[in-house]
């Protein structure tokens, strides 16, 4: 009975195969997590919401992945309709420094090397010190986009700014012309530079990272496209980051997993932006240090 059910359960999907054709087949191999080879010409399959299919091989044909140059035209587009924009909470930050860790860690770089960096401040002599936490500001009216001679940074309809490190030559023009010291030059050998060798370039991850390029905080462009919160904004254990689209007026913490109003936010917390005479209009809003939610000790925690 087991092997009938069986038969039977491999005529029905076969069938089913055969008449999605072969990009069907493509659909349900790249659906699938985890491959299991089994006797004979079959093998079996967990898919992505953890079944297991056992499917004949003849059928199946490996997806193919996204070639450099469909990368690098989806990343220029990005994700319509959107806004995204990010609101840090100075109250909230106390140097863990999680954000930096796992930015490091998605984007392929080196130890020295920050996209996001958390900074001591001190606005006064008589004032208290804080954290305050800097990325790249994705600004509106970016300057470093307009330096650049090969259009390898560019700023993408939905808000974000980003490099295409195919095209960079290293001159560092938009490290100069930036004004918030947001860019890094990639003077030595990426990390790990073993582990992605031959890993077609992801342009919304700047990963593999290249030497003598430049690389910069990106929103995690990556991560957005798959529903996904930027890097730093979800491991920040302490609830500093908000982030969202400034079109549905919506913003998620990535510690409380809370969705608030953008623009009420902005307005009852009193936000500001850096440098706001120079014109640049940035997409990162800070909260000022406020009503803390723990004392300062000028130490990581």
């Amino acid at each position: 009975m087991e092997n009938k059910n069986r038969r039977n359960f491999m005529k029905t999907l076969l069938a089913s195969i055969g008449a999605a054709g072969v990009a069907g087949s493509s659909s349900i191999l790249s659906s699938c997590d985890r491959i299991e080879a089994v006797d004979g010409d079959k093998i079996t399959l967990l898919t992505s919401s953890g079944e297991l299919v056992e499917v004949d091989k003849s059928q199946l044909k490996p997806a193919e992945l996204p070639s450099l140059s469909q990368n690098q035209k989806q990343g220029r587009e990005g994700l319509p309709g959107k806004s995204w924009v990010m609101v840090i909470d100075l109250s909230k930050c106390r140097n863990a420094r999680e954000c930096m860790k796992a930015c490091q860690n998605h984007h392929q770089l080196r130890p020295e090397q920050h996209h996001i960096n958390v900074l001591q401040m001190q606005d006064a002599e008589h004032t208290a010190p804080y954290f305050m936490p800097k990325p790249c500001q994705h600004c509106d009216n970016p300057p470093c986009t307009k330096v650049c001679p090969v259009n390898a940074t560019f700023k993408r309809e939905d808000g974000i700014v980003l490099i295409d490190n195919e095209r960079c030559i290293g001159c560092r023009f938009c490290i100069a012309a930036c004004p918030y010291s947001a860019r890094v030059f990639n003077w030595f050998e990426p990390r790990d530079a073993e582990k992605y060798e031959g890993v077609t370039y992801n342009i919304e991850a700047n990963v593999p990272q290249k030497k003598g390029t430049i690389s910069k905080c990106l929103f995690s462009a990556d991560l957005l496209r798959d529903g996904k919160l930027p890097s730093c904004v979800s491991a920040c254990p302490n609830g500093v980051y908000w982030f969202g689209d400034r079109n549905e007026d919506a913003v998620t913490n990535g510690t409380t997993k809370e969705t608030l109003s953008f623009s009420k936010l902005l307005s009852e917390g009193a936000a500001y932006t850096l440098m706001k005479d120079l014109g640049t209009e940035p997409r990162v809003y800070y909260l000022p240090a406020k009503d803390r939610a723990f004392p300062f000790t000028g130490e990581q925690v």
